[in-house]
């Protein structure tokens, strides 16, 4: 269940008139006193001008209001706006949805719901990787009152078992297998009554809350197909759908995403209507979605992550986007001939993805001229990159998205108007209606303007909690609401973002404290240099050493004292790497995150620091 913490975020964030369908004035906050307005304010409509701030605090301020409707809602005001524009393309499935059709599609998947016994706050875990059905889901979840759990493509049994007895799942959709992965059979070994269960009927020891199974390409003994429940639904159910609606809050719970974490079981992010419509909703007004109708999303990155889920898929239906989907999993090729085919404008990629792509040796083959725009998002991205993207790919208006699932999931982003020198220096400035301050991490207090900190976030975004995890939300939310992201930064005067790295990733060698992204950003600017990782390392005399990790670009070749060499005089000498390892690739989540928790092992195996 979600933690007593909820009522506390949600005084903090809002204070508004009990209609629910009004806009109103941003909310009355709990700000830092002691700073004139002027010395913390940063206006988030257009790129900051003025020097205003004087301390490492910020708030966003905003001329849009809050929106206070549900998906659903806001689904249907896009449908009626934009009825025959297309809304969804799925290259490899064959599938094009204009707004009338897919709402038309969620209906029947809603009722569906309805009609094999979901109601309203009941868990539905969607799991696989991008496909119609998915979004379907998403949306007719939504509409029934009924939460989406986000479930990464990859797990395996035992993570699997973790996610659907964690939040108690009543229902799971997910396709009968894909490539090598067995969703069903993987759904049988933890639940094996399934077989011997007519559809709607399951009756688990093991999973005591689990009712249902929706295959979308197949009909498996015990199971429903996903065509078979989209045909249950009665006009007694759509008649409940539209009961459903009316008592449906923006704050009710939408879905649960679970962190992509290194060590331990991830945790069960649990976000509102509230938080992932504002979201998206302010991040494509800074993006400018909201002025253009020619939004065209190539989407090559997961759903069951926030990037995908929010800042695509609601952003559908806050803004009227389209979303083109080039395959069910990331493929360069396949990406590449979307971009071109369907005439993609903006790409959502991780910055693996963006290197692919510079990289890909039949680039010049391809016309790439409609897009204009781009959103980096899942991991830091070095400075080398985005000027790469810029000049290579010609992406003017790419722009990179600094937050993560707790903040649904976007705290700063870069304008369309910045700089370049913003765009390859900072992740932007702040979002509308929300709060961030860099604090001294040994006093909590605010840091001196341009000093590095932790950085920590307050507003509408942050998540209501951890679901069935109380201890771990007080951890991660101060009593005033302050989220604690775990990253190190630096404003300046401006309110830009710098991001100097993780604090749990930060090296202490001999007493300093060394932040590996800043070796990174200068080993990026080596010629030969296609990626760079930096860890640390134990060290019986320094505490830690930094080991540096390499992949030289195609045809390369080079040498670790040239590596060393090339640093000197660039960084402080105790910066330098005491170790360099060349690599052909580096190990990556489903998401696309470099797992430096895995390098570190990695290091410390080809260093002989540890057995194997």
């Amino acid at each position: 269940m979600l933690p007593s913490r909820v009522p506390l975020l949600r005084l903090l964030r809002i204070n508004r008139v009990p209609a629910r369908k009004v806009h109103v004035s941003p909310p009355s906050w709990t700000f830092l006193h002691g700073l004139p307005a002027a010395n913390r304010d940063i206006h988030g409509d257009s790129p900051p001008t003025v020097p205003a701030l004087t301390s490492s605090y910020v708030r966003g301020t905003s001329s849009s209001p809050f929106v206070l409707h549900t998906v659903g809602e806001v689904l249907q005001r896009t449908v009626e706006r934009f009825p025959d524009r297309e809304a969804l393309v799925f290259v490899e499935q064959g599938v094009r949805k204009t707004f009338e059709q897919f709402q038309r599609d969620v209906d029947c998947v809603a009722t569906g719901l309805l009609a094999i016994g979901l109601t309203k706050g009941d868990r539905l875990c969607v799991w696989g990787p991008n496909s119609y059905g998915w979004v379907l889901m998403q949306f007719a979840t939504a509409k029934a009152g009924i939460i989406l759990v986000c479930m990464n493509s990859a797990f395996q049994t035992q993570e699997a078992d973790y996610v659907l007895r964690k939040v108690q799942c009543k229902a799971v959709v997910c396709p009968a297998h894909f490539k090598t992965h067995d969703y069903c059979d993987v759904l049988r070994r933890i639940c094996p009554e399934i077989e011997s269960s007519s559809p709607g009927n399951i009756r688990s020891s093991r999973l005591p809350d689990l009712r249902s199974v929706v295959v979308l390409d197949d009909r498996p003994p015990g199971m429903f197909s996903l065509e078979e429940v989209m045909q249950l639904g009665t006009s007694r159910h759509l008649q409940q759908l539209r009961d459903q609606q009316r008592n449906l809050s923006c704050d009710d719970p939408i879905k649960i995403l679970f962190t992509s974490g290194t060590t331990g079981f991830p945790k069960a992010v649990t976000l509102s209507h509230f938080n992932v419509i504002n979201n998206s909703n302010l991040f494509g007004i800074r993006s400018e979605y909201d002025r253009r109708s020619d939004v065209r999303i190539g989407i090559p990155v997961p759903m069951f992550h926030c990037f995908g889920a929010v800042l695509a898929g609601i952003t559908m239906a806050v803004h009227g986007a389209s979303l083109v989907f080039p395959s069910a999993e990331y493929k360069l090729k396949v990406l590449l001939d979307t971009l071109q085919d369907e005439r993609c404008t903006i790409l959502f990629g991780t910055p693996t993805i963006f290197v692919d792509i510079i990289n890909y040796q039949h680039l010049n083959k391809y016309d790439l001229s409609s897009v204009y725009g781009g959103v980096i998002g899942g991991s830091p991205c070095a400075p080398e990159l985005m000027k790469d993207i810029i000049f290579t790919l010609g992406i003017k208006e790419i722009s990179i998205g600094y937050g993560c699932t707790e903040l649904s999931p976007c705290a700063f982003s870069n304008h369309p108007k910045d700089s370049q020198e913003r765009r390859t220096q900072t992740v932007g400035y702040i979002l509308p209606h929300t709060e961030a301050k860099i604090v001294n991490p040994s006093t909590g207090e605010v840091a001196p303007l341009g000093e590095t900190g932790d950085i920590m976030v307050r507003g509408y975004c942050v998540m209501q909690g951890y679901w069935g995890d109380e201890d771990k939300a007080e951890e991660s939310v101060s009593e005033d609401g302050w989220y604690r992201t775990g990253d190190s930064g630096s404003l300046d005067a401006y309110g830009y973002l710098q991001i100097k790295g993780r604090a749990k990733d930060l090296i202490i060698r001999g007493g300093e404290n060394i932040y590996p992204a800043e070796i990174e950003k200068t080993l990026h600017t080596h010629p030969k240099v296609q990626e760079a990782q930096v860890v640390g390392v134990e060290d019986f005399r320094m505490g830690e050493e930094i080991c540096a990790f390499i992949k030289l670009g195609d045809g390369q070749d080079s040498a670790v004292q040239e590596i060393r060499d090339y640093c000197r005089g660039k960084i402080a000498s105790y910066k330098i790497p005491r170790y360099v390892l060349f690599v052909n690739r580096f190990p990556i989540s489903s998401s696309g995150k470099i797992l430096k928790s895995e390098l570190r092992k990695q290091a410390e195996k080809m260093l002989g620091m540890k057995k194997p």
